[in-house]
C-alpha cells in the first residue's frame, strides 16, 4: 500500500518535539527534521549569549596559540644553550597535539551530549593548563625539567583550546542562524575568526606592557605573568556558559544515540576532503609563519632587541587583523568558495612572487618586510582563515556538525604541526626564502581543492539541510531518535501513515 502524502493539520510545537524514525518502512519523502521556527523572548537572549560566550572563549584560544611567539624569544635569551630548535618545536607542538585530541573528542562530545557540555569542559581545561604553565618549574632549577613541564602543561591547554573550535564554532553558528539568518556568515566570522586572530595582537600587547613594567632584567617574571593573564579569559565566560541554553537547531535535530557515522561519511566524504584539506593547507602555511615570525623579525633587527621585535610583531598583527573584517564583508556577495580562493591567491602573490623571489633585497628593508608579511597574513585571514571555520561549521547537518567540524579542524592542527616541524629544517637546509616559496605552492593547491571540494553554502537554510539529511538516513534504512533527550518524544507510526489518515510525517516539524 502506498504511503500517503497528505499533511497533518494538527499544529505541533517544534521546540518541544523530537522524532523517532521507526525504520525503513517509513516513506523517505515523508520524514524530515524540524523546520525553522521563529526565535523570540528567552530563546533570542540565549542565542545572543551563546554567540558572545563563544567569541570571548575563542579569544583565549587565540591568546594561548600566540603566547609562544614571544615566549620563544624570551626562552632563547634566558637559556641560549638549552633552548634548542628541537625543544622549541616540541614545546610549540605540544599545544597542537593537545588541540588535535581536543578537537576530535570535544567535537564528538558536542554532538552526543550537547554544546554546553563541550563549552564547560574546554573552559576548565584551558584554565588548568594556563595555571600549570604559569607555575612551571624544573626539579632543582633544571632547564630541561622546565621545558618538559611546559610541554605537558601546554598539551593540557591545547586539549581545551582545541575543543573550543568545535564547541564554540557550532554554538556560535547555530546561534547566528537563529538571530541573523541572512548575515549569519558575517556574524559567525566576527565572533569566531576575529577573536582568534585578535589573540595574536592581544598577546603581544600584553607582553609589551608586562615587559615595560618588569624590565628586560626580569624576563622570567615577564613570561610567567603573560601566561597567568591567560587564566582570566576562560574564567570570565565560565558563568555565562553555565547559564546558556542549547540552540534550537540542536534541540530539534540532534542524534545522541546510534549516530549513523558510516552513512554520514558516505554522503559527505567529498565535503570532508574539502574542509579538512583546506584547513590542513591553511594551517601548514599560517601557523609556522605566525609562530616563527618573531624569530625572523628578530634575526633582521640589530642586536635582536626583544622590545623592538615585539613592536614590529604587533604592527604585523595590526595589518593582518582587518583581513578578517574584509572577509566577513565578502563572504556573502562574493560567496564562501571564491572568498577562500582569493585568500589562497594572496599566498601565491605576496609570499611566492614577491617575498620569496625578492627575499635577498626585501630582508634588508625591515618596514617593507613587515608590510609584505602583514599583507600575506591579511589575505590569509580574509580567505582561508575565515572560510575554513565557516565552511566546516555550515557544510554539515546538525547531528554531525560538531564531529565533522572537529575532524576538519584537527586536520588543520596536523597541518600546523607538520608545518612547524619542517619550517626550521627548510630554513636551515635550503634557505629562508624557500619557506615562503613552499607556502606559495601550498596556496596554489588550496585554490584547486577549494574549487573542487568546498560546497557553496551562501544562503542555504541549515534547517532545510537537516531535513534532507534525515530523509537520506531514512532512505538508507536508519533507525533512531531525533532531538534532544530533554524534549518530549514524538513517535512516527508507519501503519498510521500508510492508512492515509491525513497525518503526513512531513509536517511533524
Amino acid at each position: 500500500m502506498p504511503h500517503t502524502k497528505e499533511k497533518i493539520q494538527d499544529s505541533v510545537e517544534p521546540a518541544d518535539e523530537h522524532v523517532v524514525v521507526a525504520g525503513s518502512s517509513v516513506d523517505a519523502t515523508s520524514v524530515v527534521a524540524p523546520r525553522r521556527a521563529r526565535t523570540h523572548g528567552k530563546a533570542t537572549i540565549s542565542a545572543y549569549m551563546a554567540i558572545a560566550a563563544s567569541a570571548f572563549g575563542l579569544i583565549s584560544d587565540g591568546y594561548h596559540n600566540n603566547l609562544m611567539t614571544m615566549t620563544n624569544i624570551v626562552f632563547k635569551k634566558l637559556y641560549p644553550s638549552d633552548y634548542t630548535s628541537n625543544i622549541s618545536t616540541r614545546v610549540t607542538n605540544a599545544l597542537l597535539v593537545g588541540e588535535i585530541i581536543g578537537q576530535i573528542t570535544v567535537g564528538i562530545l558536542c554532538d552526543r551530549i550537547g554544546r554546553k557540555a563541550g563549552l564547560v569542559m574546554t573552559t576548565l581545561l584551558i584554565t588548568i593548563g594556563a595555571i600549570l604553565c604559569t607555575v612551571a618549574h624544573g626539579a632543582h632549577g633544571s632547564a630541561q625539567g622546565l621545558f618538559w613541564f611546559m610541554t605537558i602543561a601546554r598539551g593540557i591547554t591545547g586539549v581545551g583550546a582545541g575543543g573550543e573550535y568545535p564547541a564554540s564554532s557550532t554554538s556560535a553558528r547555530e546561534g547566528a542562524d537563529e538571530v541573523a539568518v541572512h548575515q549569519r556568515g558575517a556574524v559567525f566570522i566576527m565572533v569566531t575568526d576575529f577573536p582568534i586572530s585578535a589573540g595574536g595582537p592581544l598577546a603581544v600587547t600584553i607582553f609589551l606592557i608586562v615587559l615595560s613594567a618588569a624590565g628586560e632584567d626580569h624576563l622570567n617574571t615577564v613570561w610567567r605573568v603573560c601566561f597567568g593573564i591567560g587564566i582570566v579569559f576562560p574564567l570570565a565566560v565560565f558563568y555565562f556558559r553555565m547559564r546558556m541554553v542549547t540552540s534550537k537547531l540542536y534541540r530539534e535535530g540532534a542524534i545522541r544515540h546510534h549516530v549513523p557515522y558510516k552513512l554520514a561519511i558516505k554522503r559527505y566524504w567529498k565535503t570532508l576532503i574539502g574542509t579538512a584539506g583546506t584547513y590542513f593547507l591553511y594551517a601548514f602555511i599560517d601557523y609556522p609563519n605566525g609562530i616563527f615570525s618573531a624569530s625572523i623579525i628578530s634575526s633582521v633587527i640589530k642586536d635582536g632587541d626583544i622590545k623592538k621585535t615585539a613592536e614590529w610583531q604587533l604592527l604585523l598583527g595590526a595589518i593582518a587583523l582587518p583581513g578578517v573584517i574584509v572577509g566577513a564583508l565578502l563572504c556573502n556577495p562574493l560567496g564562501r568558495r571564491y572568498t577562500m580562493m582569493l585568500g589562497f591567491g594572496g599566498y601565491v602573490i605576496f609570499v611566492g612572487l614577491i617575498i620569496g623571489c625578492g627575499y635577498d633585497r626585501i630582508i634588508n628593508i625591515v618596514p617593507l618586510l613587515i608590510v609584505l608579511y602583514g599583507l600575506m597574513v591579511f589575505m590569509s585571514n580574509m580567505g582561508p582563515g575565515n572560510i575554513t571555520l565557516l565552511a566546516s561549521a555550515e557544510s554539515y547537518p546538525t547531528p554531525i556538525r560538531g564531529t565533522f567540524f572537529g575532524i576538519s579542524a584537527a586536520m588543520g592542527k596536523v597541518g600546523a604541526a607538520v608545518g612547524i616541524q619542517v619550517f626550521i629544517p627548510i630554513q636551515d637546509n635550503i634557505g629562508k626564502r624557500w619557506t615562503f616559496i613552499v607556502a606559495a605552492i601550498f596556496g596554489a593547491v588550496g585554490i584547486l581543492i577549494t574549487y573542487v571540494f568546498i560546497p557553496e553554502m551562501t544562503g542555504v537554510d541549515l534547517a532545510l539541510q537537516d531535513e534532507k539529511f534525515l530523509k537520506y538516513l531514512v532512505e538508507n534504512g536508519w533507525e533512531g531518535q531525533i532531538g534532544d533527550a530533554e524534549t518530549k518524544s514524538h513517535h512516527i507510526d508507519p501503519e498510521e501513515t500508510e492508512k492515509g489518515c491525513g497525518k503526513d510525517v512531513a509536517t511533524v516539524l
